[in-house]
């Protein structure tokens, strides 16, 4: 694979922050992050409803379990975006519950006889596999060249088309309706497709400002209208108590058992392939350069906030996608909005009052903003999939096969019933499945036939001047005209990295020729290196 000689941004003092790392005023960063815990919290809070009520908790448990789950959702995500030390991509990504874990949590916890019992066994595996995820971070880290863009984009795309029925799910009703009259009611769409029409009516009309806030007054605009109607109840916030903190092992000391020990770190081998994939769409998405230590940091935070879901009485967590189609559809690109966001997520853990707030918006208007957010990370896997030549057979078929498997499991759910529970348990999952065949499917390819792949070209992405869609409205200003490179063409010198200088836009690149030099930089993302 070509490697491309890159300098550090700081040898050019001149130059304007990338917007990743521009700190907003506190109004910006209170809304931006306030609009980032509302799309987050449907599937936040989710995992710990499934798995206590698969494990038989009482009510006061599963309200326990939420909070200690917001709670460490917002350390987890100021880890990560922050960074401390070498934790942390110091990227805007959100962390929550890996919905990978689900499966194998449950089987876990049922095998260990349920209830708070189960839970115990449950900690235990969670505790060792975050720990074995940190440690194996920076190894992990170095296998990026087995992740080209056909894998990453195939991923990306399946998480996307993965979450989308859950999205449809909620704008139906939620899945507690299942098999009652309510579920799929016409009025149940009437508030999703409101939504979702209300999201895009501001983004194709409203200010840039107003744009970049369309999923949050959306989700407002869709719960007024519905408690308007009697069809959203803020009740449960009178009966809520104000104040509630998750003590370190609240149920009792972990139980450490051998198998649900390896189940586990299974289940976090597939979560570090997931966090690659939405490390490198954030990257694009931002336009800033992602490389191997980028990686092994957001692993590592991965790491410790897994472990600290096992001391809090929460589970593994993952860079979250639906995120990641927001910051898309948002434009703002600054890791200090998430930083605000895992400080909303606190309070919440810290107030359960508040975190009542937010759990009274009815199932279809979250559905409604859902569908768009879910739909723009399956674009970014889409995005990253043009770059590839999909006209080589061997890239068709990874693809392909790979989007087959993802959607195995959900349409033919009794496919994997005959297998043994712990096969069971890992596989059953569309994002699972689909990626570790997308990367499997690679190496038999590409890497054991020793053909050569291609490469994330960053210099090429960080001096790509973004266009309008990709700007963060209200936070960055438009540098100056970029006109799209040729990819095929031999290359000019370009500006360092770091694409961002006020003095204006690139320099022209070099005249084609059919006959020029060999492009000592290497090819663009995209160009296969043989």
């Amino acid at each position: 694979m070509a490697r491309v000689s890159r300098q550090n941004p700081q040898q050019f003092p001149g130059q304007r922050a990338h917007p990743v790392d521009e700190v907003l005023p506190v109004g910006k960063l209170t809304l931006y992050g306030f609009q980032h815990v509302l799309a987050f919290y449907a599937g936040a809070v989710i995992v710990p409803i499934i798995l206590g009520n698969a494990l038989g908790l009482s009510r006061e448990e599963l309200v326990y379990l939420i909070n200690a789950d917001l709670l460490t959702c917002g350390i987890a995500s100021i880890i990560q975006a922050l960074g401390v030390w070498k934790i942390g991509a110091r990227l805007p990504l959100v962390q929550g519950v890996t919905f990978t874990a689900v499966s194998p949590m449950i089987a876990i916890g049922l095998g260990a006889g349920g209830g708070t019992a189960g839970l115990l066994v449950v900690y235990g595996a969670v505790i060792t596999a975050g720990i074995a995820t940190f440690l194996f971070a920076p190894f992990f880290s170095k296998l990026v060249k087995y992740f080209p863009p056909i894998v990453i984009g195939t991923i990306l795309t399946i998480i996307g088309l993965t979450l989308i029925p859950q999205g449809l799910q909620d704008a139906a009703g939620g899945a507690q309706l299942i098999g009652h009259p309510e579920y799929g009611d016409p009025k149940n769409l009437g508030y999703a497709l409101g939504t979702l029409l209300f999201i895009l009516a501001v983004v194709r009309l409203g200010k840039p400002y107003l744009s970049s806030l369309a999923v949050l007054l959306g989700l407002v605009v869709g719960t007024a209208v519905a408690w308007f109607l009697g069809d959203a109840d803020f009740g449960a916030v009178k009966n809520a108590d104000w104040f509630g903190v998750s003590t370190p092992f609240h149920y009792g000391m972990p139980k450490f058992e051998l198998f649900p020990i390896i189940a586990m770190v299974v289940v976090m081998l597939i979560t570090m392939v997931e966090t690659t994939g939405d490390v490198y769409a954030i990257g694009e998405i931002t336009r800033k350069k992602v490389d191997n230590a980028t990686v092994a940091n957001a692993l590592r935070a991965d790491g410790v906030a897994t472990v600290l879901g096992g001391v809090f009485n929460s589970f593994p967590y993952v860079a979250f996608a639906e995120n990641i189609g927001l910051v898309r559809m948002s434009k703002v690109m600054s890791r200090f909005v998430v930083v605000a966001a895992g400080g909303f997520m606190i309070v919440m853990g810290l107030l359960p009052k508040a975190g009542s707030v937010v759990a009274a918006i009815p199932h279809p208007v979250l559905g409604g903003a859902a569908i768009a957010m879910f739909g723009m990370v399956a674009a970014v896997g889409i995005q990253i999939l043009g770059k590839v030549d999909l006209r080589e057979e061997r890239n068709a078929l990874i693809l392909a096969v790979s989007l087959a498997a993802a959607l195995l499991p959900n349409a033919v759910a009794p496919f994997f019933e005959r297998m043994p529970e712990d096969v069971r348990a890992v596989l059953n999952s569309g994002i699972t499945l689909g990626s570790l065949t997308a990367v499997l499917l690679n190496l038999f390819f590409n890497v054991f036939t020793r053909r050569a792949s291609m490469e994330i070209d960053w210099d090429e992405i960080e001096n790509d001047e973004p266009e309008e869609a990709h700007r963060p409205m209200g936070a960055h200003e438009p540098l100056g005209a970029h006109a799209p490179a040729d990819p095929y063409a031999p290359q000019g010198p370009r500006h360092p990295q770091g694409a961002y200088d006020p003095q204006g836009p690139h320099h022209p690149q070099a005249p084609h020729h059919p006959q020029g030099p060999h492009n000592p930089q290497g090819p663009p993302w995209g160009t296969p290196t043989h």
